[in-house]
């Protein structure tokens, strides 16, 4: 069987891939027997100018690279045959595997795989972003990255390729607003056509969060427009889990802004300020909150000695000395001694309870990657007041209203409110019960919200009549 040869050097082995007015080919190179990667684009009824102009852009910019990791410029060819009629571009042939066909073949990338992979990819965006003006590749996925060689726990080669949809910084559009990329792995700045050296970090860490989740980021919830993946990872390291959600980061100002910057912060976890945030309540104690990318802890300290626990002291002084006096006429002086050291005992023992847990007793509510626990501090001792729970049981964040009402009266009676924790089957739960006020549980519950990326539903029952809000 003839192969087909084009402009009578390439001859055509088989056909890679082909979409709409496209089409790539293997061949190869009679004059020095090498294979090559032909990209054609073709004068259809589908064609339009803005494609013709992206591939003359693709082939002046592999025109000007030099590095091991990208195919190399060869040829620029115009067809004219009486079947087609088109453009094509001649390039370097990488023998490999995409990550794409990687994961869909069911593999699996270890931690120590994934910051090879990313090390090496920032070397060759280093590369592109340094070029004057920097080389934006703008179209950063799975399909777009071949491995070579790979075996065992090795990455092997990695090679960036498919340079159609990049564009340099001095490049101009006029009034035209171009959008090139992947849902999923464009930055929403390239939503609204613009592309900077960031754009293609946001590309890489969606990559590498693929690899990691195994789903594709358009699986993935969104709060916010970031992408929620650190529930599904809970072995990842916590270093590693923070870079990814800084590599994608919506805001161009809290992203990570070169690969420089990006390849210092995966090897130096990023310094993150645990200082704790403090409220100054209507009680005078400090709330304390500590919130990072790897734990969010809320401490609140001992209510203090207020006045409903002196009145509960000298109501029991006043029982006591009541006491004694009653049973004075009814009891011999032996019996009224040791009854009235008993009952002393009793009363004043159950108060001193009561003043030490005022002064000691420390609620510390704490959820890290892997579980949240729920501890009381008295004294220096500690001990779980609910069994933890895993991290990604976490699925509800309720915040309880209650409102009684009086039935002699009709008047409201002071409101009972709480925040709630759903995990499996666990609830816990802060509220009145820990002196905190309505406004420190609203505050708690929207930090949490944030920290965890859920919503606080709102149960609200007035005279019986309860209602649901998110």
């Amino acid at each position: 069987m003839t192969r087909k040869v084009l402009a009578e050097r390439y001859e055509v082995q088989r056909q890679l891939g082909k979409q709409t007015g496209r089409q790539t080919l293997l061949a190869r190179d009679l004059q020095t027997q090498k294979l090559v990667v032909i990209k054609q684009l073709f004068l259809g009824s589908d064609f339009e100018w803005q494609d013709l102009k992206l591939f003359e852009r693709e082939a002046e910019t592999l025109k000007a690279l030099s590095h091991p990791a990208i195919p190399r410029y060869l040829d620029y060819l115009e067809i004219d045959e009486a079947d087609s009629k088109g453009f094509a571009l001649v390039q370097t042939y990488v023998k490999g595997k995409t990550l794409e066909q990687h994961l869909r073949s069911g593999r699996t990338f270890s931690e120590i795989e994934v910051k090879k992979l990313a090390k090496s990819l920032l070397e060759i965006l280093h590369y592109l972003h340094k070029q004057n003006p920097p080389v934006i590749h703008r179209d950063i996925k799975p399909s777009n990255i071949l491995l070579h060689s790979r075996s065992g726990h090795s990455v092997g080669k990695v090679y960036l390729v498919d340079f159609g949809s990049v564009q340099n910084q001095a490049a101009k559009f006029g009034g035209t607003i171009t959008v090139v990329g992947t849902y999923g792995y464009m930055a929403p700045e390239q939503f609204g056509g613009r592309s900077v050296p960031a754009s293609d970090l946001y590309g890489l860490g969606a990559t590498l969060i693929y690899l990691v989740t195994g789903l594709h980021p358009t699986e993935l919830s969104q709060q916010d427009l970031k992408i929620q993946f650190a529930d599904r990872v809970p072995q990842l390291n916590p270093n590693l889990i923070d870079w990814l959600e800084w590599m994608t980061e919506p805001s161009l100002d809290k992203r990570l802004s070169s690969a420089g910057e990006a390849w210092r912060g995966l090897k130096n976890a990023r310094h993150i300020k645990t200082s704790p945030m403090v409220v100054q309540p209507s009680q005078g104690r400090d709330i304390k909150l500590t919130k990072n990318s790897e734990f969010i802890e809320i401490v609140i300290p001992p209510p203090g000695i207020c006045f409903g626990l002196i009145a509960r002291l000298s109501a029991a002084v006043a029982n006591v000395t009541l006491g004694r006096h009653l049973f004075t006429y009814i009891l011999p002086d032996l019996a009224i001694n040791i009854l009235f050291i008993i009952i002393s005992v009793f009363f004043l023992s159950a108060v001193g309870v009561m003043f030490v847990f005022a002064l000691f007793w420390e609620v510390r509510l704490r959820i890290d990657r892997e579980q949240i626990s729920y501890s009381i501090d008295l004294l220096g001792l500690r001990w779980n007041h609910f069994d933890s729970a895993p991290r990604q049981e976490i699925g509800q964040l309720e915040i309880e209203k209650i409102e009684y009402t009086s039935l002699d009266t009709q008047q409201n009676l002071p409101k009972v409110s709480q925040m709630i924790i759903q995990a499996g089957n666990q609830k816990y739960r802060l509220g009145v019960k820990d002196g905190l006020s309505e406004s420190e549980i609203e505050w708690l519950a929207t930090e949490l919200s944030q920290w965890l990326g859920l919503k606080i539903k709102i149960t609200s029952t007035y005279g019986g009549l309860t209602r649901w809000y998110l």
